[in-house]
């Protein structure tokens, strides 16, 4: 029980070092990127997901599983090389990453339902905290989840077989715009 337990705590802070990084990589304050750099907006939506409500148990693990469709723009897309979406939980006991899409070509607006069985072409996915490749569904039904879409100045270079955390990096030191639909608790 007591390395279960060592297991499951060394995955929380990793998973937390991670976002951590994510968050400050992309929030301009310059710990992983150098100077400080303006990020710009992106407006994200969704036809079932509303900022700051229940996520619908539909895309969750009680549900279909299937990931929800979201929308972003932003007068900064024109200058992106690349879009990328990550899925994370931060309030719950049980932190994790549960989808990272990536290298989505910056003229794709939008992703409809399920796409992570049916991703656009050359886009690619990366293992999530779960190990798991593809869109893991929260569980956690008092979580709180972010949908964060990324516009980045570039390609992620032969990220096949990176670490998740190392994923993150990426994205991180590639990102212009970020913007982020948050649900909060699953139906």
């Amino acid at each position: 029980m007591g390395q279960a337990n060592t297991s499951t705590r060394v995955r929380r802070v990793t998973v937390m070092g991670m976002v951590a990084a994510l968050t400050l990589g992309v929030s301009g304050c310059g710990i992983l990127n150098g100077p400080a750099r303006e990020i710009r907006e992106i407006n994200v939506s969704s036809s079932r997901l509303r900022d700051h409500t229940p996520l619908p148990s539909e895309y969750s693990c009680h549900g279909t599983r299937k990931s929800p469709p979201l929308r972003w723009s932003s007068d900064v897309l024109s200058r992106a090389k690349s879009i990328a979406i990550v899925v994370d939980e931060t309030t719950s006991p049980s932190p994790a990453v549960h989808w990272v899409v990536y290298n989505i070509d910056p003229r794709t607006t939008e992703l409809g339902e399920d796409a992570a069985s049916d991703l656009p072409k050359e886009a690619a996915q990366a293992a999530v905290t779960s190990t798991k490749v593809g869109y893991e569904p929260p569980c956690e039904k008092t979580g709180s989840y972010r949908f964060s879409v990324y516009a980045l100045s570039g390609r992620l270079q032969d990220p096949v077989g990176a670490s998740l955390p190392e994923i993150l990096k990426m994205i991180a030191d590639h990102t212009i715009a970020r913007g982020r639909l948050t649900a909060v608790h699953i139906e």
